[in-house]
């Protein structure tokens, strides 16, 4: 994890060891700062996060975008959410996209639909979704593939602090009780210019 602003309430970049996989965390104020990265230009999955507060629920919309021909990708469509007058629930968004450009439509179809899937199985955010996305057509070998992208998803969007896909128990606040190995998820370690220190923290 990466702390681009030198905060955690700012801009975060999220990456594992052997994936291709990076997923940022954004401001909904600070979309603007991330127009120029190429990976933001590219096809990906998107997680729009908020309170709803006529009901003071924690709500998520899931969507997908493709790259476009004039070589705009998701932030254009997050940003495109932004100017609607029905989307101002959300502050922050999490994109979901590749180091590589290797998500065609029918990996981001498939990923859409089962982050859907999992959030409304979970029943703790108010999913927006209006509709079931289509999961598209995919080989068992490219369904294992995506699948471990998820759940390399799942892990860091929990670490982030949101519990989109922790699982609700007869409606409370519980959660599923599993033992939980003793071993480093993920690892922060960052360098303070302004006061020349070094932070390194590990999520379990």
């Amino acid at each position: 994890m990466f702390l681009m602003d030198d905060e955690v309430t700012g801009k975060i970049k999220c990456t594992l060891s052997n994936w291709t996989g990076v997923i940022y965390k954004i401001p909904r104020i600070q979309l603007g700062d991330l127009k120029s990265r190429p990976e933001m230009k590219q096809s990906g999955v998107y997680f729009l996060l908020g309170r709803d507060d006529a009901n003071q629920q924690d709500t998520v919309y899931i969507g997908q975008a493709t790259s476009r021909k004039n070589g705009e990708g998701v932030l254009l469509r997050v940003q495109e959410h932004t100017r609607d007058n029905h989307a101002d629930y959300f502050n922050d968004v999490i994109v979901l996209t590749t180091q590589n450009n290797s998500f065609g439509p029918t990996e981001i179809s498939y990923l859409e639909n089962r982050f859907t899937q999992l959030a409304n199985e979970a029943n703790r955010f108010v999913v927006r979704n209006g509709n079931e996305p289509n999961s598209g057509n995919v080989t068992e070998e490219k369904q294992s593939e995506l699948d471990e992208v998820v759940e390399n998803t799942k892990t860091i969007i929990g670490t982030l602090g949101y519990r989109v896909f922790v699982p609700m128990i007869n409606g409370d606040n519980s959660v599923d009780e599993e033992p939980i190995e003793a071993e480093t998820v993920l690892t922060l370690k960052r360098n303070i210019k302004r006061s020349n220190r070094e932070i390194i923290a590990t999520c379990r």
